[in-house]
């Protein structure tokens, strides 16, 4: 380890080799953090912690995967694969899936996306007779979001005088009561949203003493990326976790922290030390990164900061060119100055268009950005468009999965019962819902006996409800016998998804196609990868038992 610590600035190298109590990191932009959390979680390793004693939190998978993939190089396989690493939301759903059973749900239970939680809302608007105008789904979604980030339970929200009033001043003061539905059918159909798996998590390590402890014992050594970034839900969990060994270690930078509008919490970081009064800080302060230009007008605005910890960013990197700043009155003027500084440069100095990149913060932005290119004949392409997760056909073959392993789930039922087209209409799934709103019944129950519940249905209608139901458990009989990629293929098959994906001969008829079978294809990997750690551990097994000779 000492030559790979030779591979470090002195910084850097400090940062990494202080293993032990409570240690803050203060990493200016460019300046190797991820290299530091990577270092230290090998360092570790190599001093001989065990690696599922060892919680490393991360804001994105790609974070996540980047740092996994430098340990595999430092220290190899298979103690890099046995750290606990991933964003909080992966991480922590993970210990939802043993525990939540405390909860009251499933080890199976569903996790909706921001679309089926919006999807879910909008039925409940309608079903509660409200204005789709005045109560958007998501406005919604946004105000309890807002409150599970902040522990703000159900109850705690209805019975909050400050809350009800913003709420009637806003002309919306009946979310409480869309918040207590939208949970109960949540519940119901045994689903957690994102914000659940962090309010859920809260709620396991304050109520249940035993199961903080357990997790307390576990992660001796805990890691957090980005702190800067936490909200209130996260700096509480961090916290109780870190509480019984004190082995914490947090990476950020206050001058970075840009997500207040998603609940981060700028004085997670800057009370650190409050926290942890004997806490070590280490600061990053060299940029590989950048030109000296670029750095010093980032010292520059930064130093204006009201509350900051104070850090001095340098470089030897090349001087740089000059930074020009462009001030537009509007989005509209913006748009035209960029689209025409892009026109000019390309004229003048007669370059291709390849040579031109714009990057904007939201994808709403790119409207005025398109019109401004349009208008100048310039041509363009927008990268980072529908992640691949979101497209329609594959949150199609996703649905029949969820419901395949949690027949609870109500918007995976409402997603695909008549896709492909059964013939099931919309008066019929509203009778079904009905049935199961006052039956207090999953959508499935209803429909796997549907001339029970909902009599005088078409017999047409009924017989196509009751050959849905059939594949669907049929399936889930499967679930046990049958790997993934397998129950994945017959179901993407017998449903006639693909059979209706390839009726389409169109350019993206077949780009649909090629996406669902992609996601085929990444089931079979992940399925022939388990088949070969469970032949690897049922060797290590018999070696173990094997007699000493």
């Amino acid at each position: 380890m000492s030559d790979i610590l030779k591979q470090l600035n002195e910084a850097q190298q400090q940062a990494v080799i202080s293993s032990q109590g409570p240690v803050m990191v203060i990493a200016g932009a460019g300046s190797g953090k991820t290299r530091v959390l990577t270092y230290r979680i090998a360092h570790l390793l190599s001093q001989g912690v065990d690696p599922f004693q060892i919680l490393a939190l991360t804001f994105t998978n790609k974070a996540a995967k980047e740092m996994k993939e430098r340990i595999i190089s430092l220290v190899g396989s298979s103690d890099a694969r046995n750290v606990w690493m991933g964003t909080f939301h992966s991480v922590f759903a993970r210990i939802l899936r043993v525990e939540g059973h405390h909860l009251g749900y499933p080890q199976n239970f569903t996790i909706y996306d921001t679309d089926d939680s919006k999807s879910l809302l909008k039925n409940i608007i309608k079903e509660l007779q409200l204005d789709p105008k005045l109560y958007t789904p998501g406005s919604v979604f946004s105000r309890i979001s807002a409150a599970k980030s902040n522990l703000i339970s159900v109850e705690d929200y209805n019975s909050s005088s400050e809350i009800m009033d913003q709420d009637r001043i806003a002309n919306r003061a009946l979310i409480g009561e869309i918040f207590k539905h939208y949970r109960a059918r949540c519940f119901k159909a045994a689903a957690m949203d994102f914000d659940d798996l962090l309010f859920n998590t809260n709620l396991l390590l304050r109520d249940f003493p035993e199961v903080l402890f357990k997790y307390q014992q576990k992660f001796k050594y805990i890691l957090v990326d980005e702190y800067q970034d936490t909200n209130h839900a996260q700096y509480l969990i961090v916290k109780k976790l870190a509480a019984r060994h004190e082995n914490i270690c947090v990476v950020g930078d206050d001058a970075q922290s840009i997500y207040s509008f998603r609940g981060a919490n700028i004085q997670n970081i800057l009370n650190f030390r409050n926290d942890y009064p004997d806490v070590k800080t280490y600061k990053l302060e060299q940029n590989y990164r950048s030109t000296k230009v670029i750095v010093n007008a980032a010292n520059s605005i930064i130093a204006r900061n009201k509350d900051q910890i104070f850090k001095e960013v340098w470089t030897e990197n090349e001087e740089g060119s000059l930074i020009q700043v462009l001030r537009a009155t509007s989005d509209v003027e913006e748009g035209i100055l960029v689209a025409n500084s892009v026109f000019q440069t390309k004229m003048n100095l007669q370059l291709p268009n390849s040579d031109f990149a714009i990057l904007y913060r939201t994808n709403a932005q790119s409207r005025t950005l398109e019109e401004a290119l349009r208008k100048l004949n310039i041509p363009y392409r927008i990268y980072g468009g529908l992640s691949f997760y979101k497209r329609k056909e594959i949150k199609d073959l996703l649905a029949y999965f969820r419901l395949v392993v949690n027949t609870r789930d109500d918007e995976a039922f409402n997603r695909i019962i008549n896709f492909p087209a059964r013939g099931i209409g919309s008066t019929t799934l509203e009778k079904l819902a009905l049935a199961a709103g006052q039956l207090n019944l999953s959508l499935f129950e209803v429909a796997s006996s549907v001339n029970h519940y909902v009599p005088g249905l078409p017999k047409n209608t009924a017989t196509r409800i009751e050959e849905f139901t059939t594949m669907i458990a049929s399936f889930h009989v499967q679930l046990q016998r049958t790997n993934a990629y397998e129950l994945g293929y017959k179901i993407a098959t017998h449903s006639g998804l693909m059979k209706e994906l390839a009726a389409d001969d169109s350019e993206e008829g077949q780009s649909r196609m090629q996406n669902s079978e992609e996601l085929l294809n990444a089931l079979k990997d992940f399925s022939e990868k388990e088949q070969t750690l469970f032949l690897r551990m049922k060797k290590r097994v018999k070696l173990k038992k094997a007699p000493f000779r």
